[in-house]
């Protein structure tokens, strides 16, 4: 379970950071666009993008850390 929640976290917070600096280049760093179907397609978030792309980095942050606080199985 401790290494799963490591990996989920790794990778959620790598999806963050891409879709982080995809926002701040206007979009031409289309390496990693798994962010784009979760932030542009949700209606709320319209406008929104790069503080969710901030959340998701952080969620995938918080993540790590609590993986590092389960025993391991």
């Amino acid at each position: 379970m401790k290494r799963f929640l490591e990996v989920t976290g790794f990778l959620v917070m790598v999806f963050g950071v891409c879709g982080v600096i995809r926002e701040l280049t206007g979009g031409w760093f289309g390496l990693m666009a798994v962010t784009r179907f979760l932030t542009d397609h949700v209606g709320f978030l319209e406008g929104r993008e790069l503080f969710a792309n901030i959340v998701i980095a952080a969620l995938g942050l918080v993540i790590m850390i609590v993986s590092d606080r389960v025993p391991k199985s």
